[in-house]
């Protein structure tokens, strides 16, 4: 038997066998909870990298379900909506805001107040639906400021306003359509009942009976005294203007608690104008160009407001000029469209200006009117907005002498379409919005 003598203990020193031991439950404890934290980490990472898959799914599925030509501006509005909104706009005041610097937006859902069947005063000249128009969707465009809040037309809250008084419209066909929307917002809360019409060639009165309240139109296409104020059909070749007298039509307009103007587009039928002195006789004349008259029969009608309107009991406005749409390459037009025929789709090109507006004639109106004193006239800048709108004029669903375009007549747009007048519904009723904030806020 072999006697193996027992190891000697070191003093303060642990036996190897226990030091190995601990080293390996030290290494397997950190292999274990390395192992249970990775799994709790791939836990996570492929809980949230599942989460964003499918919100980035059904994202895309909902991009993807959208027109081709509104998933670009969709992409734009998701990453918009990350960023901090947008503060509120501002409450709309005349003071403060202006109605020129804005965008046309489309809104199917916007409930319309009348059509062309539900209004039975719309001429024939401006209902484009009852004439035939396959489109509408320039019926569903809202003109929004950059920085307030243009309030929507009130019908029960303009007769309120208008309860007593007089608001006359005055000056040409261009006028006389936004005198027909005016007359259809408030009729659609008006009984059968309770209004009535009166239309002549020269005068036209609606009556609201239950408010005591008349709106009405003259025609004075130049304000001033023309030998086509009644002869209509007369050309440019034949027409004189008496750019200094305005009796004849101004008796008329005394007494209206509210007043509003136009005159534009019958200044700009040729570059000269004939112009006489005085109220008789058309013999005589000289010929002067278009602004020069237009600043001389414009002075006329203000000294004639400044000399003959109470301003505290008559409000007066002056609507600016209606844009045309006659040349399609100035906004670069569908294919296929001759004029402003054809266009479905405002021009969305910030501050657009194409050739239908006559700057000289802008800067006149701007100056007389700047320049009266006793009875302040509100201009109401109407032009921007209307320059993007070439798909809202009556195009050839319309009439010419009475009579609807023939088939015939609507295939030649070039000469026949009419790039000038508004289809109503339409535009006009965002002319009688910008009004309504001005006269009843």
């Amino acid at each position: 038997m072999v006697h193996i003598p027992a190891m000697k203990r070191v003093k303060g020193r642990a036996p190897l066998s226990v030091v190995v031991a601990i080293i390996g439950g030290l290494a397997l404890a950190g292999i274990i909870f390395t192992e249970d934290l990775r799994s709790i980490t791939g836990k996570c990472t492929s809980s949230t990298a599942e989460i964003t898959a499918k919100k980035e799914k059904a994202r895309e599925k909902k991009r993807t379900s959208l027109p081709a030509r509104t998933r670009a501006s969709t992409t734009r509005l998701a990453v918009a909506e990350e960023a901090t909104p947008p503060p509120p706009k501002k409450a709309f005041h005349p003071s403060r805001c202006s109605v020129t610097d804005g965008y046309w937006a489309y809104d199917r859902s916007k409930k319309l107040l009348y059509t062309d069947e539900t209004c039975p005063y719309i001429d024939r000249q401006d209902s484009c639906q009852r004439n035939g128009r396959p489109d509408s969707d320039y019926l569903y465009w809202d003109w929004h400021l950059d920085d307030c809040s243009l309030p929507r037309f009130d019908p029960l809250g303009a007769l309120e306003k208008l309860r007593g008084k007089r608001l006359l419209f005055v000056g040409d066909s261009l006028l006389l359509g936004q005198w027909l929307s005016f007359v259809c917002l408030v009729n659609s809360v008006v009984p059968y009942t309770a209004r009535s019409m009166e239309r002549s060639s020269t005068l036209n009165v609606y009556t609201a009976a239950e408010y005591n309240a008349t709106i009405e139109f003259y025609w004075a296409p130049f304000l001033v005294e023309s030998n086509s104020d009644r002869n209509i059909r007369l050309g440019a070749d034949g027409r004189v203007l008496h750019v200094d007298a305005i009796e004849m039509h101004a008796r008329r307009w005394k007494g209206a608690d509210i007043l509003v103007f136009d005159s534009y587009v019958w200044w700009m039928t040729g570059s000269r104008i004939k112009t006489v002195w005085g109220s008789f006789g058309d013999d005589g004349y000289e010929e002067l160009d278009a602004w020069v008259a237009f600043r001389l029969g414009l002075k006329t009608w203000a000294n004639w407001v400044d000399a003959n309107i109470d301003p505290d009991a008559t409000r007066v406005f002056f609507m600016s000029i209606s844009t045309t749409h006659m040349r399609s390459e100035d906004w670069a037009g569908r294919a296929g469209g001759v004029r402003c025929y054809n266009e479905t789709r405002p021009v969305t090109r910030k501050g657009y200006w194409g050739s239908g507006s006559d700057r000289r004639m802008m800067e006149v109106m701007g100056d007389v009117l700047g320049r009266m004193r006793r009875v302040p006239v509100a201009l109401l800048n109407i032009t921007q907005l209307t320059e993007h709108r070439v798909d809202a004029h009556v195009s050839v669903y319309t009439e010419a002498g009475g009579e609807l375009l023939t088939d015939a007549q609507r295939a030649d747009p070039e000469t026949h379409a009419d790039c000038i007048h508004w289809c109503v519904p339409g535009v006009p009723d965002t002319w009688n919005q910008i009004l309504y904030a001005h006269l009843f806020l």
